[in-house]
């Protein structure tokens, strides 16, 4: 009897996901459009510009831990860290960039973007309501897409930041 009340629940838990997965795709293709075409406007629309750049300082503050430098400049690192994610992020998240990123994943202007559904198919509830985009199936999260307002937003970037280069 328990095991017939834990099914519908499962199920129920099962199509939440895919509704989620479902909706998020549409701003992710659209977003994935906007990085074929540059389109500045939609790609901003589809980016959350802070978060990003809170990732890379977060990520700047790992690296200067980690690094064998002495505490001082340690230290300096720690205090420019901020500013030089403000500048890398300015530089770094724009539509051409991704595109680059893009390429590297075999997505090319002359390949067609996959369809809602495909895209829907490549996305994992990774919880609080976000979803992750995978190179494979059981692979590492590359692209982290969460619900704000509305609009699915890009909200981390997983992957190598080498793996995002200037045009």
């Amino acid at each position: 009897m328990r095991k017939l009340l834990v099914l519908p629940l499962l199920l129920a838990l099962s199509a939440c996901a895919t509704v989620s997965r479902v909706d998020a795709s549409n701003d992710v293709h659209a977003l994935l459009i906007a990085i074929r075409d540059n389109d500045g406007p939609t790609f901003d629309r589809h980016v959350d510009k802070v978060a990003l750049k809170r990732q890379l300082e977060s990520r700047i503050v790992e690296q200067t831990q980690r690094s064998g430098a002495p505490d001082p400049l340690k230290a300096l690192g720690l205090m420019l860290s901020r500013t030089a994610a403000d500048l890398a992020g300015d530089a770094l998240l724009r539509p051409t960039v991704f595109r680059t990123a893009a390429e590297y994943y075999g997505y090319r202007p002359s390949t067609p973007i996959p369809g809602r559904l495909a895209i829907a198919s490549a996305l994992r509830p990774v919880g609080s309501g976000r979803v992750c985009a995978t190179r494979s199936e059981k692979g590492p999260c590359l692209l982290t897409f969460a619900n704000q307002g509305g609009i699915w937003r890009l909200v981390s970037f997983d992957g190598p930041v080498s793996e995002l280069k200037l045009p």
